[in-house]
């Protein structure tokens, strides 16, 4: 998923589509393009965490694969099978039974860093006071509900267009320790029951937690202290985005949606946003659930996309982000004019449960 041209749209089409692996097929049609870039870090990532000795190729890491997506049990075959995974499209645009329409696009709210600061704080002091955020404990689980919808390039009969998945519901388990999980969503499960993110996986390995990769145990040892905590996802991201500033923006925003910080680093992780330089607010975005709010966000200069977080404008509560382009690019002959919605999501249901595949009574 990416665009220095890879970033968030479309991707070559290649007719080594038909050869996809079960890796490549784990990630959800639509977003192989879009998330390809990022699918090389992880595997970077992994690579790195059990001292293997192959060299991956470079991979700069952008938004937005919430890392779950690519289930655990096939990143090892994905290590193999890398090249195909990375460079796979679906030639018709589909995904699984996942109607298709027009590509997705909003108006362009203004943007600008007037307010930031104290838009920043209001944040930070609303994630740190919210009482119902119960701690993990053994054996328990962090379940996410969450919608999603995607731009991409759809190609039909050697022609390209930009066109659109429908929005889908996603839910995800995690256990604190990040070793079991389960994961329903209809861009990734080959049937409706979901399938299984418990490690080892199929080839016997278990990946450390990292900032790529967070467990809740793992988010549970980070510092608190933005300065620290900037330092340090920094030099852990090295190498990865379009710039050390929009990777070190798209690393918290990654922990803002498909995780559960701790209430002290939540808290912290929006005081750590405001020291990157090019943060901005928009004043009014929209999630894919439909619900309006103010957001903070960054430009990528590179893509010509802007990454948005999307806050309600009273609770200050996160609500989702979302990807939206600001400058015009041409890809494959397509263009990709401002205002286009390459990437959407909404967090509908975030909770600390007992079971793995349990349902808050509110989600049910």
């Amino acid at each position: 998923m990416n665009a220095n041209p890879s970033r968030r749209h479309p991707a070559d089409t290649d007719e080594s589509a038909q050869l996809m692996s079960r890796a490549a097929r784990d990630l959800p049609p639509g977003r192989h393009q879009f998330h390809k870039e990022r699918l090389m870090a992880q595997i970077h990532d992994l690579q790195q965490n059990e001292a293997r000795t192959a060299t991956p190729a470079p991979a700069r890491r952008t938004k937005r694969l919430l890392r779950p997506v690519i289930a655990l049990p096939a990143l090892a075959a994905a290590v193999a099978g890398v090249v195909v995974a990375a460079s796979v499209l679906d030639g018709d645009g589909g995904g699984d039974g996942l109607a298709t329409g027009p590509a997705l696009t909003t108006e362009l709210g203004s943007a600008s860093s007037d307010g930031l600061p104290q838009l920043l704080d209001r944040i930070s002091l609303a994630a740190g006071s919210v009482t119902a955020h119960p701690k993990v404990g053994p054996g328990q689980f962090v379940y996410i509900k969450s919608k999603f919808a995607d731009t991409f390039v759809k190609t039909v009969d050697g022609k390209s267009s930009l066109a659109s998945h429908s929005l889908y519901d996603r839910q995800i388990w995690k256990s604190a320790d990040g070793t079991e999980g389960w994961l329903i969503d209809p861009t990734v499960n080959e049937g409706p029951e979901g399938e299984t993110l418990s490690l080892p996986d199929e080839q016997g390995n278990t990946p450390v937690a990292s900032l790529n990769g967070p467990s809740y145990d793992y988010l549970t040892q980070l510092t608190t202290d933005p300065d620290e905590l900037l330092a340090k996802i920094y030099k852990e991201t090295e190498g990865q985005g379009n710039s050390p500033d929009q990777q070190a923006f798209s690393t918290i925003g990654d922990l803002l949606g498909e995780s559960y910080p701790p209430a002290e680093l939540y808290s912290a992780l929006f005081k750590t946003a405001a020291k990157i330089p090019g943060v901005v607010v928009v004043n009014d975005a929209v999630d894919a659930a439909g619900r309006s709010g103010i957001a903070v966000a960054r430009l990528d200069e590179t893509s010509g996309s802007r990454e948005e977080w999307i806050f309600d404008k009273k609770t200050h509560v996160f609500l989702g982000e979302r990807d939206v382009q600001v400058k015009e690019v041409k890809e494959d002959g397509v263009v990709i004019k401002p205002g286009t919605v390459n990437y959407t999501s909404a967090i509908m249901t975030r909770a600390v449960v007992d079971g793995m595949k349990q349902v808050p009574s509110s989600s049910s």
